[in-house]
């Protein structure tokens, strides 16, 4: 394991679960280990694709106990600990540093939407939580209703502990001093790599994490990946995360179970167009040689 838990290609993972609903941690590990050996230097376990907002606090803290025990030493632990309460926030941030985390990613409060001054509290919080384990902020407006600009970014750098921002709003994906860049959708990683950002956390490495690493060691052949994997991001999302990332998974023979309500599992059309792409892709055909 080399470089920093806030660089380079991060798979934000799903959340197996068993056919009771359960957390199957033993398929959580055999995934994550898939993911470091094909690609991802690190992981982001209960994430918004791994579904933490169905998880209990017991389940999300165990699971990333689990992984950090089970994989810590083969690649980056980076824990989702995020709440639009303070406390809660305090209190994730707290258990997953102790379960060994070596990265902390803390959402923007969603829903209750504070001002300047609050998000800065907020955060002057969590850093104080995190006691000395990087904070990765996630900057996503179209999920938390709440927007940080690059000044404010730039403001939240200041407090010892932030380290790196997750920006998944296309505009304001820029360098800011103080902050490593994470790329926080697919589509971003290439421009961000190409504007000198340290990488990004990633969803379609779940299944081409071999070509999404080419992004970062063959520069000179960057564009013409990225343009290669622009229908494997597409299709993915073509409905709520990670509905489309679990059927994929599911038909590469990977064992990650349903999802949680309110999230359902890909309906006709939408299994068919993960298949085709693929089948595009030949990796319905490598699966089957495996």
């Amino acid at each position: 394991m080399t470089g920093r838990p806030y660089e380079g290609l991060l798979t934000a993972m799903v959340t197996p679960f068993a056919p009771d609903g359960s957390v199957n941690e033993d398929a959580a590990v055999a995934l994550g280990r898939h993911l470091l050996e094909h690609g991802s230097d690190g992981l982001v376990v209960a994430g918004t694709t791994g579904e933490a907002a169905t998880l209990t606090d017991s389940e999300q803290v165990d699971l990333v106990a689990v992984m950090v025990r089970e994989l810590g030493d083969e690649g980056h632990i980076v824990a989702g600990a995020g709440s639009n309460d303070t406390r809660h926030a305090i209190h994730l941030t707290e258990a997953v540093v102790d379960a060994g985390a070596h990265a902390v990613l803390s959402v923007t409060p969603y829903y209750n939407r504070p001002n300047r001054r609050g998000i800065l509290r907020h955060f002057e919080e969590v850093a104080r939580a995190a006691g000395g384990t990087p904070v990765i902020l996630y900057n996503i407006p179209g999920r938390t209703a709440t927007n940080m600009p690059p000044d404010l970014l730039a403001e939240l750098a200041q407090i010892d502990g932030i380290v790196a921002v997750k920006q998944s709003n296309a505009p304001e994906a820029q360098l800011i001093d103080g902050l490593a860049l994470l790329a926080g959708n697919d589509d971003l990683v290439a421009p961000v790599l190409d504007m000198g950002g340290a990488g990004g956390i990633c969803v379609a490495s779940h299944i081409v994490g071999d070509e999404m690493k080419r992004l970062f060691t063959e520069p000179e052949r960057r564009a013409e990946i990225d343009a290669s994997l622009q229908d494997v991001y597409e299709t993915l999302f073509l409905t709520s995360s990670p509905t489309c990332t679990k059927a994929a998974l599911a038909m590469l023979g990977h064992d990650v179970g349903g999802l949680r309500l309110p999230m359902v599992e890909a309906d006709e059309a939408e299994r068919e167009a993960v298949r085709a792409m693929l089948e595009r892709h030949g990796l319905l055909q490598q699966a089957r040689t495996a």
